[in-house]
């Protein structure tokens, strides 16, 4: 189930808690945020990545045309990937993009945690949940020790997608929280 869990970024006191998805999108909203359920492609689990970039093909395509990104890929991320621990250490340090970061979960979950002015915003995304961070926000993802993802990643232009690091210690302070 999905969460959001927001922390005082100073004090780490916990200023809100929901699983609620339209008060998870609302507060989202409230900083640039989109949140969204879609409903998931009943596929075979570990579908190949153009099944599933077909399957949820229409719904892309309108995503596509009034975001204006310009294409999609499919990332999985399990625990048996032989680079499973060097992405998870890239994933996890705080960084920023020169574009939006969009991914949907079509299966698997994540934490993609925010550090927004004196706040952090630990999103835990879901199979159907739709996040898409904007550029320049600070923050980190986290899809745990044993990950388990499958993921549209959607983008204007991929090299936007380049990690710039803060260099911070935020994403120590404040690991995942998990549902």
């Amino acid at each position: 189930m999905s969460r959001l869990v927001v922390h005082d970024a100073n004090t780490r006191s916990v200023l809100q808690d929901t699983q609620d998805g339209d008060e998870i999108a609302k507060t989202l909203a409230g900083i640039g945020v989109r949140f969204e359920r879609w409903d998931v492609a009943e596929l075979p689990a570990g579908a190949d990545a153009d099944t599933v970039l077909a399957a949820y093909r229409p719904r892309l395509d309108a995503f596509l045309g009034e975001t204006g990104a310009g294409t999609a890929d499919v990332i999985r991320l399990t625990a048996d990937h032989p680079q499973a621990d060097a992405l998870r250490t890239k994933f996890l340090a705080e960084h920023r993009h020169t574009e939006d970061e969009v991914r949907f979960f079509h299966e698997g979950a994540g934490n993609f945690i925010l550090h927004v002015g004196d706040k952090v915003y630990d999103t835990h995304c879901t199979k159907g949940d739709l996040i898409s961070v904007p550029a320049n926000t600070e923050h980190w993802f986290d899809a745990g020790s044993v990950p388990n993802v499958t993921a549209l990643r959607i983008f204007t232009d991929t090299t936007g997608w380049t990690p710039h690091y803060t260099g911070t210690d935020m994403s120590e302070r404040f690991p995942a929280t998990t549902a």
